[in-house]
């Protein structure tokens, strides 16, 4: 990140009063039999995806409005300069759906197509990840202080022991290449589920490889500090940094 230090807490200070924000609109919708409407993807969307990023953009607005927002629900806002927010109030529908503690808010902050702040934010467990280019990254839990500070990825000695994580078999039905069948075939295992927050147990040593495909930028970005500030690496499938314009492929050591 090219700005001051000074700026970089400004624009965390930012990112994390949108993620608290968002985590009081969605809370209060949890389990509750909320129902979703079908997008044009076939995706699942909720008032609380809508109502939270409604209330995410108003605060980004308020706090640094020459900055551009990317939303998953509400599109572009303000393009034209450095620095653009992209946002995700509810990554994860269907498990926030089923009642499935395993979605999450992303926020993230590219600086010239690429992500150099992010947070995840697990509002119903209390748990976040804080991801800022050049410094590690913090984990916040509010139920399970012993996991509090800085995490760390895991050495896997073997590919043979490593733990891979996927969202689900119907991504990766439509892989572009031969590379998932020939990984998932050597690995100790595969445990499917888990949309963002399996990058954030990536980021606690808990999972060693996550590989997924057809990803928007609103999925991926905040990801990316989060996990290489913890010691690992994201690239696309063929070993290139993430940027605005990648594939939508994901590899996550």
């Amino acid at each position: 990140m090219t700005v001051s230090l000074h700026d970089a807490d400004r624009l965390l200070a930012a990112a994390e009063a949108a993620a608290d924000v968002a985590g009081c609109v969605i809370r209060p919708f949890f389990r509750m039999g909320v129902a979703a409407d079908d997008k044009s993807d076939e995706s699942p969307v909720t008032i609380a995806d809508r109502t939270a990023e409604r209330a995410m953009r108003a605060v980004l607005a308020e706090r640094l409005p020459e900055h551009a927002v990317l939303g998953e629900e509400f599109g572009l806002e303000r393009d034209g300069g450095r620095y653009c927010w992209v946002i995700d109030p509810v990554d994860g529908t269907r498990a926030f759906l089923t009642g499935r503690p395993i979605f999450g808010t992303l926020i993230a902050l590219l600086e010239d197509g690429v992500p150099v702040l992010g947070v995840i934010d697990q509002p119903v467990t209390g748990e976040r990840w804080i991801g800022v280019r050049g410094r590690p990254t913090r984990y916040e839990s509010r139920h399970e202080p012993r996991w509090g500070g800085v995490p760390g990825t895991r050495r896997c000695g073997a590919i043979g022991l490593a733990e891979l994580s996927c969202t689900s078999p119907e991504m990766i039905a439509g892989a572009p290449t031969p590379h998932w069948a020939a990984l998932s075939r050597q690995v100790k295992r595969v445990t499917w589920g888990g949309d963002c927050y399996a990058y954030g147990l990536l980021a606690l040593g808990q999972i060693d490889v996550i590989a997924e495909c057809t990803m928007k930028i609103w999925d991926w970005a905040a990801l990316v500090p989060v996990v290489e500030g913890a010691g690992g690496r994201v690239t696309d499938w063929h070993g290139q940094a993430l940027h605005a314009g990648s594939d939508g492929t994901v590899l996550a050591v």
